[in-house]
């Protein structure tokens, strides 16, 4: 279920390089061997995104590993199913002490020097795709390529590669809003708040929510997108790779400059305390009554336990989660976050609520560790599972949507991919990337929306924490301005 991009940076060794170079620039689809042709086996670790299962990621992604060892019979993949309020920090001790697997997910917080750098490997052909002459032309260039500031780290440079898209929208039980008189899409704020009044009398829980960092990440992220909009043109200074420009969101680099040097700050800008103000007021009115007691951490839905029931009306669910409602009882359907207009807040431009596909939803990454005929292995089983030789069938079963020009989505996905929510939007900020990697997977904001902690503490600590995090930031993507430093 994790989701968005982290903003980093790695340069792999010459000899890591040299010892695959070849074998990628072939374009055969032999197999990944070391010199002495002996087998080879590869572990993939990461968080299950489908499903509670502590063994495994479903049928559908063990039918693509035989699928992948088929093709390549003398390399073998195991899958390590990490819980997802621990992968991260799982992965990045790992990665410190260089015991790290092959294959990990692309969330876990690291240094630059501890992930292989995949910018040849993405300039040469994809073995698995006829025809192609680079593998990195094979993806929608909307989503991933050289001028996606999300897909690239801090220095302008690919680490991970992208097995789907991923969007997260609200899923609503069509059974509880006919009950409690709501219609839907829920289009404003202000209408939220309505549906929430109805479904509370009608016996429901408005929205889910638990104590995990998802709920809280994505309710932040989404609301602040509305209400900074206004501020997206003078903000966006640097292309995606970088350099002086722009992109069409804004690049790690344009985000890292205007916090550092005062012009967009948690204390200085009104409209960050007004997301704050309007985001409370949804915990408020809406959220589970007691959602920081909840323990967090599921693979489908946030509060996911209580939606399932039937005892919530909504949840936040990414696309994959629709698998895990084929036995409810009752119908359900897929909208966006609402809009927040003026009638909420008179800082509002009446921006549309914006999400945004992106190609952070199932991207695994290579550390620096991995070298010789493992880290050839781990290439083909990126370039494989990229591939719609490799996943079209994953994608249908999983609710996939494709990163990749050729393939298709899963069917049922409709409510979460049209419209403005399916785009990027202009100014996304992302809590993962305003906190320091200390506080990486930490629920920020959890004292402000019991009110424990007053707006003003808040947005103190936030301000403190948004500098931190963007030099550390300038620091992996070696930047060298004034204001970087």
């Amino acid at each position: 279920m994790p989701i968005r991009h982290p903003k980093m940076k790695r340069l792999i060794g010459a000899i890591a390089i040299a010892a695959t170079a070849a074998l990628v620039m072939s374009g055969c689809t032999g197999s990944a061997d070391g010199a002495d042709g002996d087998k080879v086996t590869i572990t993939l670790a990461g968080p299950n995104q489908w499903n509670n299962n502590p063994k495994s990621f479903g049928p559908a992604w063990d039918a693509m590993i035989k699928k992948f060892e088929k093709a390549e019979p003398n390399i073998t993949v195991k899958t390590n199913v990490l819980p997802i309020p621990t992968f991260a920090e799982t992965l990045s001790t790992q990665l410190t002490a260089g015991t790290a697997p092959e294959l990990i997910f692309n969330q876990a917080p690291h240094k630059p020097s501890q992930i292989a750098s995949l910018d040849k490997y993405l300039q040469q052909p994809n073995p698995y795709i006829d025809g192609n002459e680079k593998w990195i032309d094979s993806f929608n260039q909307k989503y991933f390529g050289p001028k996606v500031a999300v897909a690239q780290n801090a220095a302008g440079n690919f680490e991970w590669v992208p097995l789907n898209l991923v969007i997260v929208g609200v899923y609503y039980n069509k059974d509880a809003f006919d009950k409690a008189g709501v219609s839907a899409p829920i289009t404003t704020m202000s209408d939220m708040m309505t549906a929430c009044t109805k479904l509370k009398k009608a016996g429901y829980s408005p929205f889910a929510m638990d104590n995990g960092y998802l709920g809280q990440y994505w309710t932040f992220s989404i609301i602040q997108s509305m209400l900074n909009a206004k501020y997206g043109e003078e903000l966006n200074q640097f292309t995606a790779s970088g350099e002086p420009g722009t992109s069409a969101s804004l690049a790690s680099k344009s985000i890292a400059k205007a916090i550092l040097t005062g012009e967009f700050t948690p204390e200085g800008t009104p409209e960050i305390g007004e997301t704050l103000k309007v985001f409370k007021e949804l915990f408020d009115n809406c959220a589970t009554p007691n959602w920081s007691g909840i323990t967090g951490g599921s693979a489908a839905f946030v509060g996911n336990d209580e939606f399932l029931s039937g005892k919530a009306a909504m949840s936040y669910g990414t696309n994959f989660a629709a698998n895990n409602l084929e036995k409810v009882e009752w119908g359900y359907a897929t909208m966006p976050f609402p809009t927040i207009t003026k009638k909420t807040t008179d800082l509002s431009t009446n921006q549309e609520a914006q999400f945004g596909a992106a190609p952070g939803g199932t991207s695994y990454m290579i550390p620096a560790t991995t070298n010789g005929a493992k880290l050839a292995a781990a290439v083909k089983f990126l370039q494989f599972v990229s591939s719609p030789e490799g996943n079209q069938e994953w994608l249908e079963k999983s609710g996939g949507i494709p990163a990749t020009n050729d393939g298709k989505a899963a069917p049922g996905l409709e409510g979460l991919m049209a419209g403005a929510w399916f785009e990027s939007p202009v100014v996304g900020l992302d809590t993962s990337d305003l906190i320091p990697k200390a506080k990486a997977g930490q629920t920020v904001y959890t004292g402000y929306l019991l009110g424990t902690k007053s707006l003003k503490d808040q947005l103190s600590e936030m301000q403190a924490d948004w500098i931190t995090a963007q030099k550390e930031i300038a620091v992996d993507g070696g930047w060298t301005e004034s204001w970087a430093k």
